[in-house]
């Protein structure tokens, strides 16, 4: 029974990030085309800040699934 609240939950959860949030090349973001902030340098260099409004980008994603085994605290033989 626990199981099947926590299955219930957790689709609950995943149904209001999609229907509530955009994805886009980013990641998840609370808007489809996120606002960048352009300019140009002192140096003539071009400068592009995006992603302020993200919710989840891809690269946390990718982090946040790699599973980390704890490491071993003592002797262990």
């Amino acid at each position: 029974m626990l199981r099947f609240n926590m299955i219930k939950i957790s689709l609950l959860i995943l149904l209001s990030i999609i229907f509530t949030s955009c994805v886009n090349k980013h990641g998840i973001s609370a808007k489809y085309y996120s606002d960048c902030r352009e300019y140009y340098d002192l140096q003539g260099y071009y400068h592009k800040e995006c992603g302020e409004d993200d919710i989840i980008t891809y690269k946390e994603m990718g982090e946040a699934l790699k599973r980390k085994e704890p490491e071993p605290t003592g002797n262990v033989y």
